[in-house]
């Protein structure tokens, strides 16, 4: 992978709402229209999504992927949300490649839209949806090494300008969002958030520990709270598979009234900071 491309772990949000003007999102939509301010403007993006689970890792190859609105009980207007960013096919025969050539199976999918993982975010980041975006599935078994192995293949990309953007949540307890906000509730939250801010950003870890701590993620501080279902945690464990080291931001967030984290790899020198950027 080329050194001129930024990796990027996010919390999107709940559904449809952060571009509905739903108050519990203000702090996320401030912080994702900051970042594609901050950020130097990606020539393609690819978007590992928590909303899409396969067999084995699977790539949008299309042209111009449709949007797939794949959420339920929302108002009518958050059916009518448009992003018409183009596909790039060049990218998607790259990410293939290199997951090939890593020894890991892999399916390119020209039909497949793009879901509110991708869309919700960069609507808020990139509102000209003018970047050409590229969509990875999770695999459905789960498995935290199995993710972090994808990441480390594909830094085998040689894509100039390329944004590569985990898009999950670091908390994804849905009970939990929709019940009162109690003190042991927050004290779970953030006891966690605490760990995956240690893990991700302490660059005194050896990256060997780094790795082992976050394939037994679930042994963390009230993990299995934070994350009933690990889907919204693993493209994390891509990002730092790409990446390889410390992340040199950590930007917080109070989404839905629950701590979440969000992390940036930068490309440029080691002394720049997202989270300077946007302080």
């Amino acid at each position: 992978m080329t050194t001129d491309n930024d990796v990027l772990f996010i919390s999107h949000g709940g559904g449809p709402m952060p571009l509905l003007g739903d108050p519990g999102h203000r702090e996320l939509v401030e912080r994702l229209s900051e970042m594609g301010g901050a950020l130097k403007k990606p020539s393609a993006i690819l978007v590992i999504s928590a909303h899409w689970e396969e067999a084995v890792p699977t790539i949008t190859a299309g042209a111009n992927p449709p949007l797939i609105y794949d959420y339920y009980g929302f108002p009518p207007e958050a059916y009518d949300i448009q992003y018409p960013c183009p596909g790039e096919p060049v990218l998607a025969r790259q990410v293939y490649q290199a997951l090939d050539k890593a020894g890991i199976p892999a399916r390119l999918d020209d039909k497949r839209g793009f879901d509110h993982g991708l869309f919700v975010p960069l609507k808020l980041m990139y509102p000209e949806a003018d970047i050409p975006c590229v969509q990875l599935s999770l695999v459905g078994s789960l498995d935290a090494g199995v993710h972090l192995a994808i990441g480390k293949a594909l830094q085998a990309l040689d894509y100039d300008n390329l944004l590569v953007i985990g898009s999950g949540f670091s908390f994804h307890n849905m009970r939990a969002f929709f019940t009162p906000n109690t003190p042991e509730i927050q004290a779970r939250n953030q006891a966690f958030e605490d760990w995956l801010d240690e893990t991700c950003s302490d660059s005194t870890m050896p990256e060997s520990q780094r790795a082992e701590r976050l394939i037994h993620w679930d042994q963390a501080p009230h993990a299995r709270f934070c994350h009933p279902r690990e889907e919204h945690l693993l493209p994390l464990h891509v990002c730092y598979g790409l990446a390889g080291r410390a992340s040199d931001a950590h930007i917080p967030a109070t989404i839905l009234g629950k701590k979440s984290g969000m992390f940036h790899w930068s490309s440029e020198s080691p002394l720049y900071s997202l989270q300077d950027a946007l302080s």
